[in-house]
């Protein structure tokens, strides 16, 4: 049997990771600068980590919701402190499109309504209710497409009040990434959010903010919309939440009510994922890595802005992305393959950065190094062929 050929894939075979590096089954070491799409948040293999997971197997590895399971109640105190919204509620589940499923399921029974209100460039999930609220038709199957989700203009005031006064009152949800990840580092403009809280106020329709790649501490803050100074009612969760570890979740703002049978999940809150949060949590704490995300973001934003050759920097703590011109449209392959560097991409030409939120500065300035160094060898090329 073969795999199921989704991926495009790099010849490279990880078989050793350790904070902010990786080594192949060949010894060669690699910085990571993309976490594995956002995903290691405290870094690579990370002794804690290891170490409450371990003990956790040895304990018991999962059995269903239908029994008690006090490390979920210990999860939902600590998320809720660290997140600094003890009065939420926390819904237990495996990934960032199945946080969102929820949590667009939830908005719906709340005030029965079923139009939803999502953005250009949006991702949110492949899923089915995700996948419709996400901006990218190529991976929108037909049996996914609905007429009750709305694409509107990032970032546009206006169409959003005026879509409000025409459909404010059948409107479930508005659903919004604080910095959208896949969409290309879009960062939300805080008077947006504002304008969304105030809105879904008015007419009685959930604010759902996705956090699963902007939020966990990334930008210096626990969620990405918190910059805003507002509270969402929905936040959904994944990604940095487990550190590599399959676990996600919604927290649920206190007005919105559960009843048994409403939302539903197998494995989600099993004692090994709680472990896995629970470790993320303590070590974010106990080395202040949200501090750290800022710190080390602003370092790095603050060098970027000095390499010409990079257009319209934007981000906010360890969720950068720029955009190169084509002369460089090989960088992000070169960092991997010259310097051993891994990044991310959004299409056409964005290269993203999301590396773990305990991104020592040494490390942040052997990347600005390589990257320098690579700049520095395609332009040459370029201009010995415009020469030519």
């Amino acid at each position: 049997m073969n795999l199921f050929d989704v991926y495009p894939i790099n010849n490279i075979t990880i078989t050793r990771a350790k904070g902010s590096y990786l080594w192949d089954d060949a010894g060669q070491q690699y910085l990571d600068m993309y976490g594995g799409h956002a995903v290691i948040s405290i870094g690579h293999t990370h002794p804690h980590f290891v170490s409450r997971i371990t003990h956790q197997l040895n304990q018991v590895a999962f059995y269903s919701n239908s029994i008690i399971i006090p490390l979920q109640t210990e999860l939902a105190k600590k998320l809720g402190k660290v997140s600094g919204k003890d009065d939420y509620q926390l819904f237990l589940c495996n990934s960032g499109a199945e946080a969102n499923e929820n949590a667009l399921k939830l908005a719906s029974f709340h005030n029965g309504r079923k139009k939803i209100v999502a953005f250009r460039k949006s991702f949110h999930g492949r899923t089915s209710l995700a996948v419709a609220a996400t901006d990218n038709p190529s991976i929108v199957a037909p049996v996914n497409q609905t007429e009750n989700v709305v694409f509107l203009p990032f970032n546009d005031e206006q169409a959003l009040e005026d879509y409000f006064a025409k459909h404010g009152d059948e409107t479930a949800a508005v659903i919004i990434e604080g910095i959208q990840g896949v969409g290309g580092i879009n960062v939300a403009d805080l008077s947006f959010l504002q304008k969304i809280r105030s809105l879904c106020s008015t007419h009685n329709t959930v604010f759902i903010a996705d956090s699963v790649q902007c939020g966990y501490g990334r930008t210096g803050k626990f969620f990405s919309h918190d910059h805003a100074g507002i509270d969402a009612d929905i936040y959904s969760m994944a990604k940095g939440m487990g550190n590599g570890f399959p676990v996600a979740g919604i927290m649920i703002a206190p007005y919105l009510k559960a009843k048994h049978g409403m939302l539903g999940t197998t494995f989600g809150g099993n004692h090994l994922a709680c472990a896995a949060a629970l470790a993320v949590l303590e070590v974010m704490e106990e080395e202040k890595l949200m501090e750290n995300a800022k710190s080390t973001g602003e370092f790095l934003m603050n060098a970027l802005r000095e390499i010409k050759d990079l257009k319209n920097l934007r981000g906010k703590g360890l969720m950068i992305g720029f955009d190169v011109s084509g002369e460089l449209k090989d960088l992000r392959k070169d960092l991997l393959h010259h310097q051993q560097v891994f990044t991310g991409e959004s299409k056409p030409n964005t290269i993203r950065l999301l590396p773990s939120l305990a991104l020592r500065k040494k490390e942040a300035e052997e990347f600005l190094e390589s990257l320098t160094e690579e700049i520095n060898h395609l332009t040459s090329s370029s201009n010995l062929v415009s020469q030519a």
